[in-house]
């Protein structure tokens, strides 16, 4: 895990994190566009955090803080890479990012027949709140 570097996307990533997102993420959102990932970095420039390896994209969250709650969002890993850290490398770097901001709870949107991700998740120490369908964990 030495040689994995975690960072703060740029606008400039657009394109190559869309590409990523093809190959490594669960289903697509409706902000899966050039614009939507460009105008996240435009506002809130630390949300998208990015896993590169030798300069390659292995991995990448969102990790939203809109001034009340912590949002975490499109978790992935290469499937290449899985099983090797890189998803909670990815979500400690959120979880710090969430505390320095005075955030109190992270929560994670999950498909719910995304297994795999639930144990990601899980493992992670975020637990299922059936009643809203996010899984939280309290960060202090």
């Amino acid at each position: 895990m030495n040689d994995l570097r975690i960072r703060s996307a740029a606008p400039a990533d657009a394109a190559a994190v869309l590409a990523f997102w093809q190959v490594a993420a669960e289903g697509t959102s409706i902000s899966d566009d050039e614009a939507g990932v460009v105008g996240l970095v435009a506002r809130d420039p630390e949300a998208l955090l990015l896993a590169e390896r030798d300069g390659v994209l292995v991995g990448s969250v969102i990790a939203g803080f809109d001034g009340w709650r912590c949002h975490l969002y499109r978790l992935a890993v290469h499937p290449e890479v899985r099983r090797q850290g890189v998803a909670r490398a990815l979500l400690e770097a959120a979880e710090e990012r969430f505390l320095a901001v005075g955030g109190r709870r992270g929560d994670a949107m999950v498909l719910v027949a995304n297994e795999r991700a639930q144990h990601a998740w899980r493992a992670s120490g975020y637990l299922p709140e059936e009643r809203w369908r996010r899984w939280t964990k309290r960060l202090r």
